[in-house]
């Protein structure tokens, strides 16, 4: 009997192996569908009828990127760790999108030594230098940003449904919301402390990675800026500016902008009075177009170096550039004083119509990155505000 009940065992042991060995053979032939989903929709540019009239492959793994930021992070509305699940999907799917890069190089001259001594002139590759200046630094800013998510799991603050009552715990502070909840973060969960508040290690533990998250923010944004601007301006966006800058910003900004000797962005758009995201984006708009313009009539004939190379040569007394000038600081007082500013439309169209693989990957992994930490810095002032409301009262 003994000798059967040991075998009995045994057997038990293998089977519970052999249904560990299906599952995880099952879990791989799962992901490998997924890869060769994915490869296919890049391969394919989005078009699965194979008619060849999808989009780009820049184009495609931009897109790429952006969905997979909306699956992972899309939902992320509290300050918590990311699940294990999805942090392995973002990394597991970054890892390949972020290989192509690893193909993507230059050619420069070096030497070769033959056995006999002889030395040949040859073009070796080396990693484009956008790319390998930029990527290390992204990918850090990855890992920071996860790592800090990580941080939230044991906090002195939760979360609330806004509907449920919160009367059934006496230590729970009453419902506090942020003056910008009822309009443009309805949707958010919102933050619920105890009735003391934070303690003050909390909020100086929060204050530090708020502060991480900000420079973060600025990191990524600064990354993103340059990229842009160092993609060409598709013609279908020229093409279609008007023929002066004035009628691209009116007859009021015109003045402002053209007459005044000592010009101060920041006092423009006071006096336009913006006070929305959706003002700020269709003034940028106008702006960026009339820029353009004046860029255009300012460039010597036939000029085709950037921008950036031709004003160094312009003179500083001409009235197109002086104008080009003001527009692109106005440009930049905007997104400071709306850091989180949807893409203008010549940015859009840009992305749209780019055929620079390594462009599109470190634009769009640059663009999330820059929302996530966006993002993070707004939970923490929820909290913040929400603590600095429970000990006022």
């Amino acid at each position: 009997m003994a000798a059967k009940r040991t075998g009995t065992v045994v057997e038990n042991k293998l089977s519970v192996k052999d249904r560990a060995e299906v599952l995880d053979q099952r879990a791989a032939d799962n992901e490998v569908l997924v890869v060769k989903e994915r490869f296919s929709k890049l391969l394919l540019g989005e078009d699965m009828s194979g008619s060849g009239k999808g989009v780009s492959s820049a184009v495609a793994i931009s897109n790429a990127i952006t969905n997979l930021y909306a699956t992972v992070f899309g939902n992320c509305h509290k300050l918590e760790p990311l699940p294990v699940e999805k942090k392995i999907l973002w990394q597991r799917e970054m890892y390949c999108l972020l290989s192509v890069c690893d193909y993507i190089v230059e050619l420069f001259p070096s030497s070769q030594s033959l056995p006999d001594g002889t030395k040949l002139e040859v073009m070796a590759t080396r990693p484009r230098s956008d790319i390998s200046i930029n990527l290390p630094g992204l990918e850090k800013l990855d890992a920071m940003l996860l790592d800090m998510l990580d941080d939230f799991e044991k906090t002195e603050f939760w979360y609330i449904d806004e509907n449920k009552s919160l009367l059934q715990n006496n230590d729970v502070t009453p419902l506090v919301t942020t003056p910008q909840r009822s309009v443009d973060k309805w949707w958010l969960p919102v933050p619920s402390l105890p009735k003391s508040g934070l303690s003050e290690k909390a909020i100086k533990d929060l204050r530090q990675k708020r502060d991480c998250a900000y420079q973060i923010h600025k990191a990524a944004l600064a990354i993103n800026c340059s990229i842009l601007a160092e993609m060409e301006i598709p013609e279908s966006y020229t093409q279609a500016l008007p023929k002066s800058g004035r009628a691209c910003v009116g007859d009021s900004i015109y003045r402002y902008m053209s007459t005044l000797d000592r010009f101060s962005p920041e006092h423009l758009i006071d006096c336009l009075k913006i006070s929305s995201e959706h003002e700020a984006l269709a003034l940028a708009n106008c702006v960026e177009a009339a820029m353009y313009v004046w860029q255009r009539k300012a460039r010597p004939a036939r000029s085709k170096p950037s921008w950036s190379i031709v004003k160094e040569l312009m003179d500083a007394s001409d009235k197109n550039f002086v104008l080009s000038t003001r527009a692109e600081s106005v440009l930049l007082c905007l997104r400071k004083q709306f850091p989180s500013l949807p893409q203008s439309r010549v940015d859009t169209s840009k992305i749209q119509h780019n055929k620079d693989v390594g462009q599109a990957i470190l634009e769009s992994y640059s663009r999330v990155l820059e929302s996530l930490a966006h993002n993070i810095v707004s939970l923490i002032d929820d909290v913040l505000f929400t603590d600095a409301s429970v000990k006022q009262t």
